[in-house]
C-alpha cells in the first residue's frame, strides 16, 4: 500500500477525491499506528510516518470512502502521572465523521484487568469489541438549501428525540420509524408545521455509547448524553445501515426540515465523554492523551467530575478547544444545522474550579465568524460547586431559564409568595439578563423538558415513579413542583380530568404569552405520558416513544391555535424590554399591572404572600422595534386576567383610560371564543374561574 507523508491539518480522515489523509493529535505518544479493517474483519497496521506539532499523519492514495479504521497509540502507561497509553486498545478517531457499530462490553475494552485494579495494564486486544471509524464521502447535493436565519423573536422551539418522535407513528413506514428519515417523513413534517414550531431541538445525535451498567440491566442510554464521537451522527438513528449512511441521511433530514421552514438545533455534550472515570473503558481520548484531554485531580489517577458522569473535558488546552470548535463548525458548514444547546454549559466555562463566563471557551466562540452567528443556548448549570449560573452567560447567548420553569410550576399549583417573581418571568426575566445588555430572547422559557415530568405527568403525579429504571426510585428529581389535581396517576374522575386539562392549558398559555423564546417538550401537545417517570433516560421503549394512536385531539387543537395566535401578534414577541412607563408623553404605558379589583398595582401588592391573581395590560401600539425595512410594528392591545387561586375571583376591568371595550379571546376554563362573542366594557366585571386565565382584546 502506498503511504505518503500527508498533512497535519485537517485532523481526522479526509477524502479528497483521489485518496485519504489521516491525522490525529497526541502529545504523549511515542508511536501511532493507523489500523485499517477489511470486510472480513482483518486488520492492517500502518505506522504514521510523520509528526508535525504533535499531529501524526499520512496520506493513503488507495483509501476511499467506506474504509473502516482506528488508531493504536504507543506511549507511557503511568496512571500516577495521568498517562494511560495502551496499544492493545483500538481507539476511535476523535474527528471521525462516521462510526460503525457499538461497544461490546467485554473486559478487553477496559485498559486494566478487573481483578487486579485500575493501575494494572490489560494487554488484551480490544478491536473485536470496538466500533470502527469510517472514512466518509464528503460530497452531497444540498439543492439550494440555505440557512433560514429565523430571528429569535420569531422562534418556537420543539425539543424532541429523533427515535422517540416517529417510532410508534403508523403514518411513517415501519422501516423508517425511529430514524432521521422518519423525522423527515412528510407525516412528521406535517405535524410540526401544523403545530407551528419553527425549530426542532434534537436531543443528542453525536455518536454515543450505551453504558455498561445499563446494558447489564437490560436497559439502554435512550437520551444519549454519553458522547464519544463529536463529528459523527449516531448510527442507530439511520435507516441506511451502510457504512457512513447516517451522514447522508442526517443531511437529507436537515434539508427537508429547512424546506418546511424549520430550523435544526442540536443538543450537544462537549463537557464529558463516554469513557467515564478511572474505572471506565478506553475508547478514544484516554488512550490518545489522557492528561491532555481530561481534567485530572491533584492525584492524577483520578478525574475532576463537574458533570456527574465521571470525567470533564479539559477546555484549558488548545487541542481540546480546537476539537470542540472544529466540531461546531463542521455541523454548521457541512451538516447545515442552525444552532446548539450546550449540555451542562457551566462545565465548559470552568478555568480552574470556578465558573468563569469569560473563559477561553466563550472568548473563542465570540470571535469565530461562523459559530457566533448561529443560535447558541446554554444549559446554565453543572453539578459542581457554584455551577448554577442562570443569567450569567455572555451577550450573544440564550439560556434555558430554569427559574422560569420553577416559578410557573409553583404559581399554577397555588404556592404563596410567587407573584413578585411572576412579573419578572412573564416579561422576559429582565432581572437576569438586562444588566448584561441582553434582550428578552436570552430567556428560553419552558415548563417541561426531557429531564423531568411531561406536561401530562406534571398535572397527574405528585411523586416520581421511576421504578422501571432499576434504581429503587432513588434517581430523578424529588422536588417536581407538580400537582396531581386530586389523584395520583390515571383516574376516571371527570372533575379531576377537567382540572388537569385546564392546568395544561394554563401552563401552555402562560408559556406562549410570556416574553422570551418558548420551548415546548415534544409530545406535550398530544398528551404524552411517561407514567410518572421523571428520569426516563434509560427507557428506550413505549415509556418514552410518542403514542400517536392515543392523541388528545382537543389539547392538540388548543396548542395549535395558541401558537398560531402568538405568531400573529408581535406584542407577545417583543424584541426589547418593557419600560412600564408612559410612552412619548402619553398617559397609557407599554405595560400595566392591575389587581383583580381593577386598580393599578402598588409596590406592596407584589409582596403579599397570599396574592395569586393579577391583570396584565399589553399595549400593542408601543412596540419599539420596527420591521427589518423600517415599517413600524403595531398590534392589538390585550388584557390578561390571571387567577391561580383555588376559587373563582370577580375581576373588575381597568378604567376607560386603558381601553373602552374588550372582547374575550381565550378562557382556559372554557377554551377559545369567537371574536365578539363576549364583550366587556371598561370597569365591567368578569368572573375568572379558579386556576384559569382569560385573554381580552381591545376593540379599537
Amino acid at each position: 500500500m502506498k503511504i505518503w507523508p500527508g498533512y497535519s491539518y485537517p485532523l481526522g480522515a479526509v477524502y479528497d477525491g483521489t485518496g485519504t489523509n489521516f491525522s490525529v493529535f497526541s502529545e504523549i505518544a511515542d508511536r501511532v499506528e493507523l489500523c485499517l479493517f477489511g470486510e472480513d474483519g482483518g486488520e492492517t497496521r500502518i505506522d504514521l510516518p510523520e509528526v508535525t506539532g504533535f499531529c501524526w499523519h499520512a496520506y493513503l492514495p488507495e483509501v476511499v470512502p467506506g474504509q473502516r479504521y482506528g488508531f493504536r497509540v504507543h506511549g507511557p502507561w503511568d496512571p500516577e502521572n495521568g498517562h494511560r497509553c495502551n496499544p492493545a486498545k483500538l481507539l476511535l478517531d476523535p474527528y471521525a465523521k462516521a462510526i460503525e457499530g457499538d461497544v461490546k462490553w467485554d473486559e478487553a475494552v477496559f485498559p486494566y484487568r478487573f481483578d487486579e485494579g485500575p493501575d494494572t495494564l490489560n494487554d488484551t486486544d480490544s478491536a473485536p469489541f470496538m466500533p470502527l471509524s469510517v472514512v466518509q464521502q464528503p460530497y452531497f447535493d444540498w439543492s439550494g438549501d440555505r440557512n433560514l436565519n429565523l430571528q429569535w423573536h420569531e422562534t418556537v422551539i420543539y425539543e424532541t428525540h429523533v427515535k422517540g418522535f416517529s417510532m410508534r407513528n403508523p403514518a411513517v413506514p415501519e422501516d423508517l420509524r425511529g430514524t432521521y428519515a422518519g423525522l423527515a417523513h412528510p407525516a412528521s413534517i406535517e405535524h410540526l408545521t401544523d403545530l407551528g414550531v419553527t425549530a426542532v431541538e434534537l436531543m443528542p445525535v453525536h455518536q454515543f455509547i450505551h453504558d455498561k451498567h445499563l446494558v447489564d440491566r437490560g436497559l439502554r442510554n435512550y437520551w444519549g448524553y454519553n458522547s464519544i464521537g463529536f463529528f459523527a451522527p449516531h448510527n442507530e438513528y439511520a435507516a441506511d445501515k451502510r457504512p457512513g449512511g447516517a451522514v447522508a441521511e442526517f443531511k437529507e433530514m436537515t434539508r427537508s426540515l429547512h424546506q418546511a421552514g424549520i430550523e435544526v438545533i442540536l443538543d450537544v455534550v462537549y463537557n464529558h465523554t463516554a469513557e467515564g472515570n478511572h474505572l471506565g473503558p478506553m475508547l478514544c481520548f484516554k488512550g490518545l492523551d489522557n492528561a491532555y484531554y481530561y481534567r485530572l485531580t491533584e492525584d492524577q489517577r483520578y478525574y475532576m467530575d463537574y458533570t456527574g458522569t465521571g470525567n470533564t473535558l479539559n477546555m484549558r488546552h488548545p487541542h481540546a478547544l480546537q476539537l470542540l470548535m472544529d466540531s461546531l463548525r463542521y455541523w454548521i458548514l457541512e451538516m447545515h444545522v442552525d444552532g446548539f444547546r450546550f449540555d451542562l454549559a457551566s462545565a465548559l466555562a470552568r478555568e480552574l474550579h470556578d465558573v468563569d463566563r469569560l473563559s477561553a471557551f466563550f472568548d473563542i466562540i465570540q470571535q469565530d465568524p461562523v459559530i457566533s452567528q448561529v443560535k447558541l443556548i446554554a444549559e446554565p448549570w453543572d453539578v459542581g460547586e457554584g455551577g448554577y449560573q442562570v443569567g450569567n452567560f455572555p451577550p450573544g447567548w440564550s439560556e434555558w431559564n430554569g427559574k422560569y420553569r420553577d416559578l410557573m410550576r409553583d404559581f399554577w399549583r397555588g404556592e404563596n409568595k410567587t407573584l413578585g417573581e411572576f412579573g419578572y418571568r412573564f416579561t422576559g426575566s429582565s432581572d437576569l439578563y438586562q444588566d448584561t445588555t441582553r434582550l428578552p430572547f436570552a430567556s428560553i422559557n419552558f415548563i417541561t423538558a426531557h429531564d423531568g415530568f411531561t406536561l401530562q405527568d406534571l398535572v397527574s403525579y405528585n411523586e416520581k415513579h421511576n421504578e422501571a429504571n432499576g434504581e429503587d426510585n432513588q434517581d430523578g428529581e424529588d422536588h417536581n413542583r407538580s400537582f396531581n389535581c386530586g389523584a395520583e396517576g390515571p383516574t376516571d374522575d371527570p372533575g379531576i380530568l377537567a382540572l388537569r386539562a385546564q392546568q395544561k392549558r394554563n401552563f401552555l398559555a402562560t408559556l406562549f404569552l410570556s416574553q422570551g423564546v418558548p420551548m415546548i417538550l415534544g409530545g406535550d401537545e398530544i398528551g404524552r405520558t411517561q407514567q410518572g417517570n421523571n428520569n426516563a433516560y434509560c427507557q428506550d421503549n413505549e415509556v418514552s416513544w410518542y403514542d400517536w394512536e392515543n392523541i388528545d385531539e382537543d389539547h392538540l387543537e388548543f396548542t395549535q391555535r395558541l401558537i398560531d395566535f402568538v405568531h400573529k401578534h408581535p406584542v407577545f414577541r417583543r424584541r426589547r424590554w418593557f419600560h412600564g412607563r408612559a410612552i412619548h408623553g402619553e398617559e397609557i404605558q407599554d405595560i400595566g399591572w392591575f389587581t383583580f379589583e381593577g386598580e393599578q398595582m402598588a409596590e406592596d401588592h407584589w409582596g403579599e404572600d397570599f396574592a395569586k391573581s393579577l391583570g396584565i395590560f399589553l399595549n400593542g401600539a408601543t412596540i419599539p422595534n420596527p420591521f427589518p425595512k423600517g415599517a413600524p410594528v403595531t398590534d392589538d392591545t390585550f388584557l390578561i386576567l390571571i387567577n391561580a387561586h383555588h376559587e373563582p375571583l370577580p375581576f373588575t376591568l381597568p378604567s376607560s383610560n386603558w381601553g373602552e371595550t374588550w372582547h374575550t379571546v381565550l378562557d382556559t376554563h372554557t377554551g377559545w371564543m369567537e371574536d365578539g362573542a363576549e364583550v366587556i366594557q371598561a370597569k365591567g366585571g368578569r368572573e375568572v374561574q379558579a386556576r384559569s386565565l382569560v385573554v381580552l382584546r381591545h376593540a379599537a
